[in-house]
C-alpha cells in the first residue's frame, strides 16, 4: 500500500460538508483515497510520499467540465479571431477536417498539461470531429499516459450543410455509425466504480449539427449503459434563433422533449437560458458548464450563473476549447467567473455577486456534481486524493496573505506547485512529472503548423 502526506499548509481548504478551512492543515491518503484531514499535529507524521506545504494553500483539485482539447492546435487563427460562434466554427471546420490521430493524442496531452499546471485534476473533453481515422481512443490513451482523471465525451455531428446544419458535409458521420462507435467505447473504456480514472460520456455536439432522432437515440443508449450525457445548449443569439426556426421551441424545451434533462445530463454554456429553462434545470437537476472566457471571446454574452445557483441548478466551471478561449487555465477561468458575474449583476451585497469561496465551490464540488460523481471535489475521508498546492511567495500575492484563499482569485493568477491525482504526484515543484513538457510543446507546435498549412 502507498501512502501520501501533505502537511504544514498555511491554509488547507477542504470544501467538505462543513467547508472547513484549516490553518497549518494536513491531509493523509492511502492508495489514492483520503483517510484523514486535519491539523498537521493531529495526523500521521510519516508516509511513503511526504510533501511539505509550508507557505502554500492546499485545495481540492479543480474539475473542468467542458473542453475541446484538439483546439489547442488552432489557437488565434487569424480569420477566426473576430468572429462570433457560427462564423468562428465555419472558419475552423475545414482546418479541423485535416486532424490526424497523432494530432489528437498530442493536443490532448498539451491541453491536459496546461490544466494540471493550473490546478485542474479532473477534466471532461468533448471530441466531436473524427476525420482521417481519428478515434476517441486517441484521447483516452493520451490521458492515461499523463495521469489526469478523464471523462471522455464521444461527440458527433450528423447534419451537414446540405441538410440545413452548420458543419460541412465532409465532417459529419452517419447516425448508425455514431451509435455503434459510442457503444463500443462504453463497453471498452467506461469505469463506473468510485475513484475511476476513466469514464465515457455520450455527447452529440449541438442542435445545429445533429438531428432530433440522434439526440433521442443517444439518450436511450446512455441510460441503457448508465453513463452521462453532454452537449452544447443556448450558447448565443444565433443558437437560440436556429432552435426556434428548426424545432419551433426554446433550447430548454428542445432538451426536455428529447430526454436531455436529469442528473445524468449537463449542458455547456447556457448563456441564453431563460427563466423557464432555469426552473426546468433546477427541478430536474440538470447541470451547466459555465465557460466565461469563451463566452467573452466569442461575444456570446454573460451566463446568468447567480440566477441558476439561486434556483438550485448544478453549475460548474470550464475552460471550453482552447481556440474559443485561447487559454486552458482553470484558476484563471474561475477568476473570470467571479469577476464577470459582478460586472453583469451589480454590487457584491446584491442578489447576483459571487464570492471567492463560492467560485471555488463551483470549480470543485460543482464540477463533481455536474459529472455525477461523489468521490471528487472535496478533501475529506473517503474522497479521491486529488489535491493541489499553490505557493504564496509569488509577487502577485504579496500583501494578500490576510486571506490566502481569496488571493487565489482576486490577485494575479498564481502558479501551481504540486498537483496530485489519485494519490500520484503529476506536478512536482511546478513541473509535469509524467512527460517531457518541452518535447511535447515542440511536437505540438510542429503539428499545429502542419494542420493549418494543410
Amino acid at each position: 500500500m502507498t501512502t501520501l502526506l501533505i502537511h504544514n499548509a498555511r491554509l488547507l481548504v477542504t470544501m467538505d460538508a462543513q467547508r472547513r478551512e484549516i490553518a497549518d492543515g494536513a491531509v493523509f491518503a492511502r492508495d489514492g483515497v483520503i483517510e484523514a484531514v486535519g491539523a498537521s499535529a493531529e495526523l500521521p507524521q510519516t508516509a511513503d510520499e511526504v510533501i511539505d506545504a509550508r507557505d502554500q494553500v492546499v485545495i481540492p483539485g479543480l474539475v473542468n467540465t467542458h473542453h475541446h482539447m484538439y483546439q489547442t492546435l488552432t489557437r488565434v487563427i487569424r480569420p477566426a479571431q473576430d468572429c462570433e460562434l457560427f462564423g468562428w466554427l465555419q472558419t475552423l471546420y475545414p482546418i479541423w477536417s485535416h486532424l490526424t490521430p497523432e494530432m489528437v493524442h498530442v493536443s490532448t496531452q498539451t491541453a491536459m498539461a496546461e490544466l494540471l499546471l493550473s490546478g485542474c485534476t479532473t477534466s471532461s473533453d468533448h471530441l466531436y470531429i473524427f476525420p482521417n481515422s481519428v478515434r476517441l481512443d486517441d484521447s483516452i490513451e493520451a490521458a492515461a499516459q499523463i495521469g489526469m482523471r478523464f471523462h471522455a465525451a464521444r461527440g458527433s455531428m450528423s447534419v451537414g450543410q446540405s441538410q440545413g446544419g452548420l458543419p460541412p458535409d465532409g465532417v459529419v458521420e452517419s447516425e448508425p455509425a455514431i451509435l455503434r462507435e459510442t457503444q463500443r467505447l462504453i463497453e471498452r473504456w467506461h469505469d463506473p466504480a468510485r475513484h475511476a480514472m476513466q469514464r465515457i460520456v455520450v455527447a452529440p455536439c449541438s442542435p445545429f449539427s445533429v438531428s432530433r432522432e440522434l439526440m433521442r437515440d443517444a439518450a436511450v443508449l446512455a441510460r441503457e449503459h448508465g453513463v452521462s450525457l453532454h452537449t452544447h445548449l443556448a450558447e448565443n443569439d444565433n443558437d437560440i434563433a436556429y432552435t426556434r426556426e428548426k424545432f419551433n421551441c426554446t433550447p430548454a424545451e428542445y432538451a426536455e422533449q428529447l430526454g436531455w434533462v436529469g442528473r445524468d445530463v449537463w449542458h455547456a454554456h447556457c448563456v441564453k437560458l431563460d427563466e423557464a429553462g432555469i426552473a426546468l434545470f433546477a427541478r430536474t437537476g440538470t447541470g451547466v458548464s459555465h465557460c466565461p472566457g469563451s463566452n467573452m471571446r466569442l461575444a456570446s454574452g454573460i451566463a446568468p450563473i447567480r440566477a441558476m445557483r439561486d434556483a438550485g441548478v448544478p453549475v460548474s466551471i470550464a475552460v471550453d476549447g482552447s481556440a474559443s478561449n485561447d487559454s486552458g487555465h482553470m484558476l484563471g477561468e474561475a477568476r473570470l467567473a467571479l469577476l464577470l458575474q459582478r460586472v453583469a449583476h451589480g454590487p457584491v451585497k446584491g442578489p447576483s455577486a459571487l464570492t471567492a469561496r463560492e467560485v471555488l465551490e463551483i470549480a470543485t464540488r460543482g464540477g463533481a456534481a455536474v459529472l455525477n460523481r461523489d468521490d471528487i471535489g472535496a478533501l475529506a475521508p473517503g474522497m479521491s486524493a486529488d489535491i493541489v498546492t499553490i505557493p504564496l511567495d509569488d509577487i502577485g500575492l504579496a500583501g494578500a496573505h490576510h486571506d490566502p484563499l481569496a488571493a487565489l482569485f482576486f490577485c494575479h493568477v498564481p502558479r501551481v506547485k504540486h498537483s496530485i491525482v489519485n494519490g500520484r504526484v503529476v506536478v512536482r515543484d511546478g513541473r509535469i512529472t509524467t512527460l517531457e513538457l518541452p518535447v511535447l510543446i515542440e511536437r505540438h507546435n510542429r503539428l499545429a503548423a502542419e494542420l493549418v498549412n494543410a
